[in-house]
């Protein structure tokens, strides 16, 4: 039995012996698959080049084009990019020379961190002041939309401190009004009254945290999408302190390619048209706090009224590739 462990377990640990070949990934952007034609074309511009691919195979959507040497390597990558064009994105990497025979039983090597292999390390910071700026923006013009909703006159309204707002009446008698009508209404702020006939509103400390984590946790899925199209084994993204995200990438070559693709995020929010609003008003301005007026082309007129997500959170939000 103990000779059938250590023959099982040298088996196992053969792929450690092979190490990596240089090798060139191709993955469609706005997560769009490689093809069989797409295949045709790396095959056909590496002939054209004269430059010599130890395989060239089609895998779950992507290519992998494996080479002998480093500068083979880097004259595929530059190659294929000229040709592929920004639809693609061609990024260099190390793949494991695995026989197949081994592959089959799933015979892999083992898993090296950045310490053992190298690689890039991102820290990233998220733009906590921008995102709970847009939520204060987007908690006036809720509270706007309901005292004009619910004819309570009101003079001014200025951000204050630490996301929130105040709000300025006439009389202590409209602001008194307002505070019992808005409280119930918006359990996610704290409303006080304050001297000179004004409220003042602050998200409470759960909103607030809230927040901050639908942010992080936003960005994170958005980075984890973006590194799948470096075709990285084993890489890290997680949350370090409160807006903190690192990123891992072992054994990835091309950092600079590696920063474009991770810069390059954006999200896609898709928003609810409000069909109640008549065209006149939209193009005169006239909308519900609720809503906002986006032009269109296709509506020189009066643009598309889309209503607004009281508790700023988009209806639906993709990751993206700008362009």
């Amino acid at each position: 039995m103990l000779v059938v462990v250590i023959i099982v377990g040298l088996l196992y640990a053969l792929p450690n012996l092979y190490g990596e070949d240089p090798a060139v990934q191709i993955t469609g952007v706005r997560g769009v698959a490689a093809s069989e034609q797409t295949l045709i074309q790396v095959q056909k511009t590496l002939q054209e080049e004269k430059i010599p691919a130890k395989s060239v195979a089609l895998e779950e959507g992507a290519i992998l084009a494996r080479f002998d040497t480093t500068d083979t390597q880097l004259r595929a990558r530059e190659a294929l990019m000229s040709v592929l064009g920004d639809k693609y994105v061609v990024a260099l990497n190390l793949a494991p020379a695995t026989p197949r025979w081994l592959a089959a039983i799933h015979a892999d090597p083992m898993k090296l961190g950045l310490d053992l292999r190298g690689g890039v390390h991102f820290l990233m910071e998220v733009d906590m002041d921008t995102a709970l700026g847009k939520l204060q923006e987007q908690n006036i013009d809720s509270l706007r939309s309901d005292l004009r909703e619910k004819g309570i006159p009101y003079t001014t309204v200025r951000k204050e401190n630490n996301y929130g707002l105040s709000i300025t009446f006439r009389d202590s008698k409209a602001r008194d009004e307002a505070i019992a009508y808005l409280t119930p209404r918006h359990r996610d702020l704290v409303i006080s009254s304050q001297s000179g006939n004004q409220l003042r509103a602050v998200m409470t400390d759960a909103r607030l945290s809230e927040a901050r984590e639908y942010a992080v946790q936003q960005n994170i899925n958005i980075l984890r999408n973006r590194v799948n199209q470096l075709g990285v084994a084993e890489p890290v993204v997680q949350r370090q302190g409160a807006d903190r995200i690192v990123v891992e990438l072992p054994g990835i070559q091309d950092t600079a390619r590696a920063k474009e693709i991770l810069g390059a995020t954006a999200t896609l929010e898709f928003r609810l048209v409000n069909t109640n609003v008549d065209q006149a008003a939209a193009a005169a301005g006239r909308v519900p706090g609720d809503s906002e007026v986006k032009t269109d082309p296709r509506r020189p007129a009066g643009g598309i009224v889309q209503t607004r997500d009281p508790h700023g959170r988009p209806y639906h939000r993709l990751d993206v590739q700008p362009g």
